[in-house]
């Protein structure tokens, strides 16, 4: 089931991979301590819904991904890729930047 959106930003730098959750896309986090406007960025995650064995498959060879949400989160969790302690939290939700130097 495709439940997230996909964006891979092929960059001289490398490859980003941006992927939120489908019902977060259009929204603003903000809880005081950290703000989030996937509204106003909304281009930069909104690419093809995929599922999170595909999103799983596309955190390979990356260089950043950023990636918010509860399935877009486990799916890096679950690759290996991020600890839980990695994971910060903006009401609830999950957010967690990786990089690879």
């Amino acid at each position: 089931m495709e439940t997230m959106y996909l964006k891979i930003h092929d960059t001289r730098q490398g490859k980003i991979v941006a992927a939120c959750d489908r019902e977060l896309l259009g929204s603003v986090l903000d809880d005081g301590r950290a703000y989030l406007d996937l509204k106003a960025y909304r281009s930069f995650y909104e690419g093809e819904l995929v599922s999170a064995d595909e999103l799983g498959r596309s955190l390979s060879g990356f260089s950043s991904a950023n990636l918010v949400g509860k399935r877009a989160v486990a799916a890096a969790l679950a690759a290996g890729l991020a600890r839980q302690s990695d994971v910060m939290y903006i009401n609830k939700t999950p957010h967690i930047q990786l990089y690879r130097l």
